[in-house]
C-alpha cells in the first residue's frame, strides 16, 4: 500500500457516501453560493492540442484575484520556449473564461500555493477562523473530479471527518523514505482523514461547512491501495485535507507582501 498525490488521470465520476446531519435539501443554497468561486487550475499552450491541460481545482480568496490551490498541482517547470503558461479557468459550462496566472506564494511543507490571476476578480470563499473541526462532522467539497473534457462543471460531494491524524505514515520499506518524507517525519502535522472518495481533479478543492460555506480544509491526497491507476477503478474511499489554518498563514504572508 502507498500514498500518491492527486493528479488528473482520467474521466470518472466521484462517488461519496456518508451519513449526514444536514438534510440534503439544505445543501442547495450553500452549493449555489460556493460554485462561482471554484476554478480549474492548469496550464495553457496555444500550439498544444488540447491547448488547456487541467491539473486540479482552486478557489478565489482575498480580493478575488488570488487563487488558493495545492502546490503539487503546479508544474515544476513550464515549457516557456513553447509559451506554456499557468492558467485558471473561471466560470462553468462549455466555454469557461481563461485567465493567465502566476505563482505568488507557496508553502511546500503543507502543499499549498497561491496564484495571482489577470482580469476581473472572481467570487471568493472565506477560511474559517480557528476552525473547530471534530471527528464525525459532515462537510462538503467542490471541484473537478471528471476534468473538463465536456466543459467546466464543478461537482460537490459529502465527506465525514473520519479522523484527525498526523500526516506522516511510516513507509513499509526504508527505500521509500524520500527526502520529503524524512522532513515530515521530523515535523509532522495533523490532517483531516475523510471517508469521501476523491479523484485526481479534486486536488485543491475546498472542504467547507455545509451550514456557512466557511472553508476548513483543502483536499490534497487520496489513499491508494495498489497503483495510481487503481485509484480510478478501485478507489479506497479515504482522502485527506490540509487544515485551513495553514492556508490562513500563507494568505497572511501574501497580504504582507511576502512570497
Amino acid at each position: 500500500m502507498r500514498f500518491t498525490w492527486l493528479r488528473l488521470l482520467a474521466v470518472l465520476p466521484l462517488l461519496c457516501g456518508s451519513l449526514s446531519v444536514v438534510a440534503g435539501s439544505d445543501y442547495v443554497d450553500i452549493i449555489a453560493r460556493t460554485k462561482p468561486a471554484i476554478v480549474g487550475v492548469g496550464t495553457f499552450q496555444k500550439t498544444r492540442r488540447p491547448p488547456i491541460r487541467l491539473l486540479g481545482t482552486g478557489f478565489g480568496v482575498l480580493d478575488g484575484r488570488h487563487i488558493l490551490t495545492n502546490l503539487h498541482v503546479i508544474p515544476d517547470e513550464l515549457n516557456t520556449g513553447q509559451r506554456e503558461s499557468l492558467a485558471v479557468l473561471v466560470g462553468s459550462g462549455s466555454k469557461p473564461d481563461l485567465r493567465l496566472a502566476q505563482l505568488q506564494a507557496s508553502d511546500p511543507k503543507h502543499d499549498l500555493a497561491v496564484l495571482r490571476i489577470e482580469g476581473a476578480p472572481v467570487p471568493t470563499l472565506e477560511l474559517a477562523p480557528q476552525a473547530r473541526v471534530q471527528e464525525g462532522g459532515i462537510y462538503l467539497f467542490t471541484g473537478f473530479p471528471i476534468g473538463a473534457v465536456l466543459g467546466l462543471y464543478p461537482a460537490t460531494h459529502r465527506a465525514m471527518i473520519a479522523a484527525i491524524t498526523p500526516i506522516v505514515i511510516p513507509a513499509d520499506h526504508s527505500s521509500r523514505l524520500d527526502p520529503a518524507t524524512i522532513r515530515r517525519l521530523r515535523a509532522p502535522y495533523d490532517v483531516y482523514q475523510l471517508d469521501g472518495t476523491a479523484y485526481p481533479g479534486n486536488s485543491g478543492s475546498p472542504l467547507y461547512r455545509p451550514e456557512t460555506g466557511e472553508v476548513v480544509g483543502i483536499i490534497n491526497k487520496v489513499f491508494v491501495k495498489e497503483t495510481r491507476e487503481s485509484a480510478l477503478t478501485d478507489p479506497s474511499g479515504i482522502s485527506y485535507a490540509i487544515p485551513a489554518e495553514h492556508a490562513t498563514r500563507l494568505l497572511e504572508r501574501v497580504k504582507a507582501g511576502h512570497n
